[in-house]
């Protein structure tokens, strides 16, 4: 920080109110670096510039501040929400934000008429119409769920254009996962009562359930429709299996039960879902938090979790520590999703057999994560050797494209705590000639760091060429950064890399060593995320009209196509050999259509 922004600053503190509001941190051009409550503005904002300020991010916060901005409010309550809202609006740089803040999975069961689906998705209510269920906490557990209602009750589970498309049931149907309403082979009567009874498993009333399908069984034997007391008698015992595995959870309510632990500079919380009595599983959490206070900690995650991430709030939270300020957070969650919400540390029973398990899970999680940790921290203390500086935060460049089409260019970024996907940038690349890799990696540099900060290491995956090119952006920026090529070795092999310096020296370092271990994960990455955004645009941009372009694919023949794939995503995913299957293609035709879209 410079005397001029000392200075001001100090006036700022000489005159701020000691009243509970919100305080924003700017930085040199004005730009927003950190957002804030306190019950005491005065107080709150002044620790910043102690001199026992020890944590490095703290630190890099307050050598940024140029200028802060506070609005006083009535309530804590009030500050909290209006904190939130301003992180949500703004996602300041230096705020807690969590690694991976997708939205959650929820099953849902569409508004449909009249064969209702049965699918998964992020984000409640941002899909169609229906019921919604959950949140799984990843796509892996509704998966699961969604596998064992197909079993159970056959509903369809397909996209709807997939649906309307249908002249034949599919494979769904003949493995007994479907019953095929979209030719007719259930009538919307028993279908719906197919859909019923998944929503009924969904809520956890497999008990009445069962003695449902018992009484059918029953009835069937008695008719002596065996076939279909078989069929009965199978989905009891799949019922049975299922009840078996939840045989834990032994009470109706739901439920969000949060553990936390810190260790060796490392912060975990464990969060796991009980909605209807049912445990949907657990997700581990690693916020860039500090501090002694494991209440405070927990009470700023769940803020940040509960406003930033979560799209519903349960009617219990249970939680292994107890927070500064229950009462407050609850009411700004009540304020929020208009539902009252208790805050719970001390439980008994089941409740408390679930707060064990979220306890056990965290200090798992924690113990694989510090093991990671350290392994993170040894790679970038052996990179530091290598290159003879202090390295905390690495970005990577790779470029991506089919032929010249659809360019684009990826940043990847790594710090000691690993990756940061929430700075990771892609470049749509434009108006330059197919093909050319340096004039890409050109206009992404360029466009990168007309505004953003150098990091401590710029690696360029390309070897001397690249670098070079590199070099000759930074010139023309007048930016002095520190950067690395990295080009493959013979035969592409994985260690067999050679580091090019812009000094002109270049080394090879050992299979083994973990500094390499760190750029080749840097590396991967970064042509990991090129390759997959190119693809999506490649895919989007080809779309039906490439099938337009091929030479001999009139309209009724790409009528056909689109029908047997049920749509051009369907096309775009088929094989030659699948191609070859269409009625009235032909080999030459699926050969050419293979060429047109992959090649």
């Amino acid at each position: 920080m410079n005397e001029n922004a000392r200075e001001n600053i100090e006036k700022i503190l000489a005159n701020m109110t000691t009243l509970p509001g919100v305080y924003r941190m700017l930085g040199k051009e004005g730009e927003l670096l950190y957002v804030g409550k306190a019950k005491n503005l005065k107080n709150r904002v002044s620790s910043y510039f102690v001199k026992t300020i020890e944590h490095p991010k703290t630190q890099a916060l307050v050598a940024r501040i140029y200028d802060i901005e506070t609005l006083v409010v009535r309530s804590e309550t009030e500050a909290l929400l209006l904190e939130q809202n301003l992180i949500k609006l703004h996602r300041p740089p230096y705020n807690i934000m969590l690694r991976d803040d997708k939205s959650y999975v929820y099953i849902f069961v569409s508004a449909d008429k009249p064969y209702p689906r049965i699918a998964s998705g992020r984000g409640k209510g941002k899909h169609q119409a229906g019921k919604f269920f959950g949140p799984y906490p990843s796509a892996y557990n509704a998966r699961d769920t969604l596998l064992v209602l197909q079993k159970l009750f056959n509903v369809r589970q397909c996209e709807n254009s997939y649906f309307s498309q249908r002249k034949r049931p599919c494979l769904q149907y003949q493995i007994k996962r479907c019953s095929a309403p979209c030719v007719g082979l259930i009538s919307p009567q028993d279908y719906k009562e197919d859909v019923d009874n998944s929503i009924r498993f969904l809520q956890g009333d497999t008990k009445e359930l069962n003695q449902e399908l018992i009484a059918k069984m029953e009835a069937a034997a008695e008719a002596l429709e065996f076939e279909k007391a078989v069929f009965f008698r199978d989905r009891m015992a799949l019922l049975r299996d299922v009840q078996t595995q939840q045989a834990i959870y032994k009470v109706k309510g739901e439920a969000d039960i949060l553990a936390i632990a810190h260790q060796a500079g490392v912060t975990c919380v464990q969060i796991m879902h009980v909605r209807n009595g049912k445990m949907l599983g657990g997700k581990s959490y690693f916020p860039d938090m500090q501090g002694d206070d494991l209440g405070q900690m927990l009470a700023d995650f769940m803020a940040n979790f509960y406003f930033q991430v979560a799209d519903e709030v349960p009617s219990e939270l249970i939680i292994n520590v107890a927070l500064p300020d229950t009462e407050q957070l609850q009411d700004a969650l009540y304020q929020q999703f208009e539902k009252k919400v208790q805050i719970k540390h001390k439980v008994r029973e089941t409740r408390a057999e679930w707060l064990e398990l979220a306890n056990m899970n965290v200090q798992h999680a924690i113990k694989g994560q510090l093991a990671n940790h350290f392994e993170l921290n040894e790679r970038f203390h052996q990179l530091e050797e290598v290159v003879g500086r202090p390295i905390d935060r690495i970005e990577c460049f790779d470029i991506s494209h089919t032929m010249g089409e659809a360019t684009i260019a990826s940043c990847v970024v790594f710090d000691s705590g690993g990756i940061r996907k929430r700075d990771y940038r892609q470049f749509a690349i434009e108006d330059i000639t197919g093909g050319d890799d340096y004039a890409a990696m050109r206009q992404a540099l360029t466009r990168r760091y007309k505004k953003a900060m150098l990091p401590d290491l710029l690696l360029i995956d390309g070897g001397k060429g690249q670098l070079h090119m590199a070099m000759d952006v930074m010139n023309d920026l007048g930016l002095d950064a520190f950067m690395v090529g990295v080009s493959k070795g013979e035969g592409r092999k994985p260690g067999l890399e050679t580091l090019h310096f812009t000094d002109g020296t270049k080394i090879q370092l050992p299979e083994d060593h973990k500094a390499l271990h760190l750029i080749q994960q840097v590396r991967d990455e970064a042509h990991r995320f090129a390759i997959t955004k190119h693809r999506a645009k490649r895919d989007k941009r080809r779309g039906q009209s490439v099938l337009e372009a091929i030479p001999g694919l009139g309209p009724k023949r790409r009528r056909d196509l689109l029908t047997h794939f049920g749509g051009i995503q369907g096309v775009l995913k088929a094989s030659e050999n699948d191609l070859k299957l269409v009625p009235g293609l032909g080999d030459v035709m699926a050969r050419t259509i293979y060429k047109v879209l992959h090649e």
